[in-house]
């Protein structure tokens, strides 16, 4: 017994405001019917005690340590800059005034 019948695939189209034809109704049930049948194959081996997982592979962020290290003031950083607004970089605007 086909997973999905030709009815219910029109019933979808007319749902989905998708005209088709006689031919793409028949072609479409058959191309359902396939993957409804993988799904509940892939479904019957999935057992209990096998956790959900996203990907098989442990995802894991590689960064380097977090060490302190010598930088530069406030004063040392601003130093070249062209404009300097408040201890802040100024740079020209943009946007609108609105925006």
């Amino acid at each position: 017994m086909p997973a999905i019948s030709r009815d219910e695939v029109a019933h979808l189209a007319r749902l989905s405001r998708l005209d088709l034809t006689e031919a793409e109704l028949d072609h479409y049930a058959g191309q359902l019917d396939s993957i409804l049948s993988h799904v509940a194959a892939v479904a019957e081996v999935a057992a209990d005690d096998v956790p959900a997982t996203a990907t098989p592979n442990p995802v894991t962020n590689v960064t380097r340590p977090d060490v302190l290290a010598p930088s530069l003031t406030p004063e040392q950083a601003l130093s070249g800059a062209p404009a300097v607004e408040e201890q802040r970089f100024l740079v020209p605007q943009i946007l609108g005034e609105g925006e």
